[in-house]
């Protein structure tokens, strides 16, 4: 997809951020965002006619904690690919290897408490509704939101195969109901995007398109 857009349009710039590798993608998120505003930003500034990011994966959440809180980013599209955008929550291989004496169903112990805060990964574990607790909007969400908006394209890149992301539809903020039931976005009675109480309503103002590819899978840990 990249690779056809640069020949569509020739002579586009492209910059890739080598940031939080390995170990250090487990930082907390606030962290990842931070650093990643920083070097980010200048890019923006010497882009006047804007700019569009490609992120993969947990990469998709800092990515919008970067939009949601620059009140004058220059993002035209934020394409999430494979991303986890409506939190995590299943026994998967991953969860396996960071937490070997946990599942789904407990891990809110470990991930509620001051210490899970400093992991990434407890950073958008959504098990509170199978718990009974509350997810309260951050008082910044107002401001989130607005900053959030400023985009014009919203690309949502997930499928059925990804092996990591449960469920997968939380690619394109589809979750479980208190059945472990999918509801997908759209039949959603609100649109949340939750991360670490990190709260915005997806409205009319973007354009959102939603694609599903199947056979694509991710590979954990990575080599």
């Amino acid at each position: 997809m990249l690779y056809r857009s640069l020949i569509s349009h020739p002579g586009t710039n492209v910059t890739v951020l080598d940031m939080f590798d390995r170990s250090a993608s487990l930082q907390p998120l606030w962290k990842q965002v931070e650093g990643f505003t920083e070097a980010i930003y200048p890019i923006m500034q010497n882009a006047a006619d804007g700019v569009h990011l490609i992120c993969y994966s947990q990469g998709g959440l800092v990515c919008r904690g970067i939009l949601s809180t620059l009140p004058d980013h220059n993002v035209h599209s934020f394409i999430s690919l494979s991303s986890p955008q409506a939190g995590q929550y299943g026994d998967t291989e991953y969860l396996k290897y960071l937490f070997p004496q946990f599942v789904k169903s407990n891990l809110y112990h470990v991930c509620y408490t001051a210490v899970g805060q400093k992991i990434s990964i407890c950073n958008y574990w959504n098990g509170e509704w199978m718990n009974g607790s509350e997810n309260r909007p951050n008082p910044n969400s107002t401001a989130w939101k607005q900053n959030f908006l400023r985009i014009k394209k919203l690309v949502l890149i997930g499928g059925a195969d990804d092996g990591v992301i449960t469920p997968w539809q939380s690619s394109q903020f589809g979750f479980y109901d208190e059945n472990e039931t999918v509801v997908e976005m759209k039949n959603q009675k609100v649109s949340i995007i939750s991360f670490s109480r990190l709260c915005v309503c997806l409205c009319v103002y973007v354009y959102i398109y939603i694609y599903i590819y199947s056979g694509v899978k991710k590979c954990w840990p990575s080599s």
